[in-house]
Order: structure tokens, then C-alpha cells, then sequence
């Protein structure tokens, strides 16, 4: 399981040009995932699943060109970490059956559509992840419809890896694909809501779990 704890250094979705260089809060888009995982640490710490539960903080997921800079300089700066860890993992030849990303997973009203790159490469995963959020009655978080690609950690870790990975992201019908608050200074505290914290780290949570039963039939 993974997130990024980094935010976005400018606030490029921002109208007024004179605040776009200051950078996001980056409540939702990056801490939200972060303290999810955070949570379903100290659950599985206080009951263990029985199996190897690997989680992974990635830096510089947020770095990408701006939109207001044509100057910019040149290269690959989204998803910088997982791209850096992908190519160099702490362990030799590291596998695994299957990976989780959270990203902005703590807005009210969100809405976790299945993700073009995971439906792709980890169909069975999203299958899997929404059906039992669906049963946990989280299924208004968890709308069962097609979303776009997105260029996200999860990308580098099935390129390099071989790793079939579900990305959990909140995507809206908007101009950009994203919530509002999207880069700009508006992802703070104000847009963070209890109740979709808690239907993402439950559903996690169960499927881990779950994890145990499904490999001991």
C-alpha cells in the first residue's frame, strides 16, 4: 500500500496569478492518503493479518511543470520517488501479489471511479477492492463506473515492478478531472471529511483481511 506525503509546490489551478507560486496545503492531495495508511498501521499492528502488509511513503509525487510556467525545466518531475524506488527497491528483486494507492481519498462527496491504468493492469484488484466496498455499504464512495488514466505513482511501480496495482482516487466530472480544490490553496482541513476517511481505510482494511481467508481455501 502507498501514498505521497509530498504537495504540490504551487498552486497552479489557482485564478490569480499573483498566488500561484506559493505552494498547496495539501490536506487531500497527499495527507489524506498518508494518514489513512498511517491508521491502517496502527490496526495492524493491534491485529495482525497474518500475512506481509508493505507500506511505502513516496516523495516528490507533486512536482510536475505548472501550468502557468512555459520555462520550466525539461524531464520527467511527476511521481519523482516512485518512479526513483520502482527502478531501486529497499530489497533485491521485490515482488508483490498486488498494490493499493491512495490519493486524495479524504474529500466530502468523493468519488473513487475505476481508474483507467488499474482497470488495465489490476482489473481483478479494483474488482475485488469495489466489490467489498460495496458490501460494507460504501458504494456511493465506490461508484462502479470507468474513470480516466491517470498519471499517478501506481504507474511506475506496474512499468517497473510488474506489480498489478489499484489506484483509489477521487475523479469528477470537471474540466480537469479532479475535485476543485485540486491545486489550488482551497485543499485544506475544510474539505477533509471523516466519513470517506473512514470508507477508504475500512475498505483497505477488509481487504487485507480478507487477504487471509481467500489463501487459506
Amino acid at each position: 500500500m502507498f501514498a505521497h506525503w509530498d504537495s504540490r509546490p504551487f498552486a497552479d489551478e489557482e485564478p490569480d496569478p499573483d498566488t500561484q507560486n506559493r505552494p498547496i496545503p495539501g490536506a487531500d492531495d497527499g495527507a489524506s492518503g498518508v494518514g489513512v495508511l498511517l491508521e491502517i498501521a496502527r490496526q495492524l499492528q493491534l491485529q495482525p493479518p497474518g500475512i506481509g502488509v508493505d507500506i511505502i511513503f513516496f516523495d516528490l509525487e507533486d512536482w510536475g511543470q505548472p501550468a502557468f510556467d512555459k520555462n520550466y525545466l525539461s524531464g520527467e518531475w511527476w511521481c519523482v520517488g516512485s518512479r526513483y524506488w520502482s527502478e531501486n527497491p529497499h530489497k533485491d528483486n521485490y515482488k508483490a501479489s498486488y498494490g493499493i494507492l491512495l490519493d486524495m481519498v479524504g474529500a466530502a462527496n468523493a468519488t473513487f471511479l475505476r481508474e483507467g491504468y488499474s482497470m488495465q493492469h489490476a482489473s481483478n484488484v479494483v474488482s475485488k477492492i469495489w466489490s467489498i466496498a460495496s458490501h460494507m455499504g460504501y458504494g456511493k464512495f465506490f461508484v462502479q463506473r470507468n474513470g480516466s488514466y491517470i498519471t499517478d505513482d501506481h504507474v511506475p511501480v506496474i512499468e517497473k515492478r510488474g506489480i498489478p496495482c489499484a489506484n483509489i482516487i477521487n475523479l469528477k466530472d470537471t474540466d480537469n478531472g479532479f475535485a476543485p480544490h485540486w491545486h489550488t490553496h482551497n485543499d485544506d482541513m475544510r474539505n477533509i471529511s471523516k466519513a470517506t476517511l473512514q470508507a477508504t481505510g475500512q475498505t483497505v482494511l477488509e481487504v487485507v483481511y480478507r487477504e487471509l481467508d481467500e489463501n487459506n481455501i
